[in-house]
Formats: structure tokens, C-alpha cells, sequence
């Protein structure tokens, strides 16, 4: 097993006002040439948009984009005929394929929306856009991965065109949780949306994330309950 850790104080930092980002690898005017990319995962962005901002309309190609509210709710419009709004515990997959324009507006005027924005390279170029949303019972996560996207068509998963997996999980005090890769030539990328882990003798808290290759095995314990994104990826 090999290991990097990526510490949330190291991430790179965006303020325009309306919107407050947080990058786990180079984005925008932020480039660290150690930070480009985890295998066919791209980007990593936490982002906290104010009451009433919001990114206007603008294209995407050739890219898997997922997008997960952790706070407030998010109004979606693309040139797909995507419209509509995404609440906590809502997923929303793009696939932009041979081109899409798409606009995100915080869809309150008062409160902030914080979200989760993650870009993967699509494994084939050029596919028709597309574009879905699915609601998850976060109950079913407690102790147990919830599976929320993956490169396998399913009926309880929404699908990206990609081997590659996303997963939930609130992991409660001592428990102890493994996980197993699905596709093969994968690396586990965990990412603490809260809470404190550890994993290979490794602590991890609130933001931190850990990069995991060279094993098709891993086991997690909470110290203190834990919320957790995991993304297995293809190595490239």
C-alpha cells in the first residue's frame, strides 16, 4: 500500500466574494504542480456561494462533473434541458461529452449553499451529453457504504462514463469499516467531509483526504464520528 496525505491547509484558497472555493488540486489561478490530479481524478472543489451568486452560464467538454450539496440547496440549468434544484443529500451527474452550457445559482437569496464539485476524465471522448439527479437516504449510510455513482449502470445509482466509484458513509465512534475496489488498476482517493479517522496508523480530520494505491484493500476506523466521501478511480 502506498499512501499520500493531503492535508485541508494545503489546499488552495479562492475568495471573490460571492464565493468562497477551496481546491484539493490545481484550479483556476491556483496551480501547484504537485496537486494536478489523482489518477482520472481531476478536481476537488468545496465551495461555499453566497445568497444570490452563482456561476453564470458556461461550457464544459469531455469531462465527468459531480456535484453534492453538503449545506443549502443549488438551481441548475443546462443545455441538456437540465433544470432544477439540488437540496443536501441530492447528487447531480453531468457528463459533458462533446459539449454542454450549464449555469449553478445558489437558489436562495439569504442563505449560503456549501457543495462538493468534482471533475473525473471520462474513460471515451465525445459522447452525448447527458445529464441526471438522484435524492439519497442518508440513514442507509450510517456504518455502511452508499453507493451514489458509479461506472456500472444500476437502478440506485446515478452513472458517469467511467470505472469509477462514489460512495458515502457517516462512520460513528470506534467502528471500524473496509473497503474493497471494484475495477481494476484503481486507486481510493477518501476525503473527511467531517469528523476524524484513521487508516494505515494515518489521523485524518475535517477536510483532510488521503490518496491510496497499490492495494485492493482498505479498513477505516472513526475516533470521532466521521462523515466520508470515498472515489475509487482509475490510475492513469
Amino acid at each position: 500500500m502506498q499512501t499520500i496525505l493531503y492535508k485541508a491547509a494545503d489546499r488552495g484558497a479562492a475568495n471573490f466574494g460571492w464565493l468562497q472555493a477551496k481546491h484539493s488540486f490545481s484550479f483556476g489561478q491556483w496551480y501547484n504542480p504537485a496537486l494536478t490530479n489523482f489518477g482520472a481524478l481531476r478536481v476537488l472543489n468545496d465551495d461555499i456561494v453566497q445568497g444570490g451568486g452563482g456561476f453564470p452560464t458556461h461550457a464544459h467538454d469531455n469531462m465527468e462533473i459531480i456535484t453534492i450539496p453538503l449545506q443549502g440547496a443549488l438551481q441548475h440549468k443546462d443545455s441538456t434541458g437540465g433544470n432544477g434544484i439540488i437540496n443536501k443529500n441530492d447528487v447531480q451527474i453531468m457528463s459533458a461529452g462533446t459539449g454542454v452550457q450549464h449555469s449553478e445559482f445558489n437558489a436562495s437569496a439569504t442563505e449560503a449553499v456549501n457543495l462538493l464539485q468534482i471533475w473525473i476524465f471520462p474513460k471515451d471522448k465525445n459522447i452525448l451529453p447527458q445529464y441526471d439527479q438522484k435524492t439519497y437516504d442518508p440513514k442507509v449510510r450510517i456504518n455502511k457504504w452508499q453507493t451514489i455513482v458509479s461506472g456500472t449502470p444500476s437502478e440506485t445509482t446515478l452513472t458517469i462514463q467511467q470505472n469509477a466509484v462514489l460512495a458515502l458513509l457517516t462512520l460513528q465512534t470506534s467502528h471500524t469499516i473496509t473497503y474493497s475496489t471494484q475495477y481494476p488498476n484503481s486507486g481510493i482517493y477518501l476525503f473527511v467531509i467531517d469528523g476524524e479517522i484513521t487508516i494505515n496508523n494515518t489521523a485524518l480530520t475535517k477536510r483532510d483526504a488521503i490518496g491510496i494505491t497499490l492495494t485492493n484493500n482498505i479498513s477505516i476506523q472513526a475516533t470521532a464520528t466521521a462523515e466520508i466521501l470515498l472515489i475509487e478511480i482509475p490510475m492513469l
